[in-house]
């Protein structure tokens, strides 16, 4: 069973709920792009996949793995299921601060969180693509970067994260 689903909500543009800053230096952090051996499980691959395919059917380039992003993502799940809490805030973190302290500099971040006591992944993401402002995130056109995360408790609940991103660019 698919528990609540809510969007990171830091402020609103076009319905979606992101959080832009100004650009600055360049991005830190190797995509699969630059080389990086990124290894990825088995369900973060299928998020990572039904990702990119519905963003391929709205002709939108697919998102390309972020390595400091995933180290995000996988920590703020570990830390939901540790908790046993679902939340886009927890210990005082928002997704903005933890994709800062995970080393990624970015110009716009958002994030899409789930709980489930075992639902598949392609539940988990027919729910969120069936939500506006999480299906907002997916197919965002600002995004060009991703991380995921999975992580079960004692309990067997599963929490899910996709951190969605965009570096800032040098100013030239």
């Amino acid at each position: 069973m698919l528990r609540e689903l809510r969007p990171f909500a830091v402020a609103a543009v076009l319905g979606a709920c992101l959080l832009q800053v100004g650009r600055g230096a360049d991005p830190q952090g190797p995509s699969s792009s630059e080389g990086a051996k990124l290894k990825l499980s088995e369900d973060e691959q299928r998020v990572l996949d039904l990702t990119n395919q519905a963003r391929e059917k709205e002709k939108l380039p697919p998102l390309r793995p972020n390595a400091l992003l995933f180290a995000a993502a996988r920590g703020h799940s570990a830390n939901m299921a540790r908790q046993g809490k679902m939340d886009h805030v927890l210990d005082g973190k928002n997704p903005g601060d933890r994709v800062k302290a995970a080393g990624y500099r970015y110009s716009w971040v958002g994030e899409n969180i789930a709980s489930t006591d075992g639902a598949a992944v392609a539940e988990v993401f027919k729910e969120w693509m069936e939500s506006k402002s999480h299906r907002e995130h997916v197919l965002g056109d600002h995004f060009e970067e991703t991380g995921i995360g999975i992580a079960r408790n004692d309990k067997g609940d599963v929490y899910y994260t996709q951190v969605f991103a965009s570096p800032k660019k040098s100013q030239r």
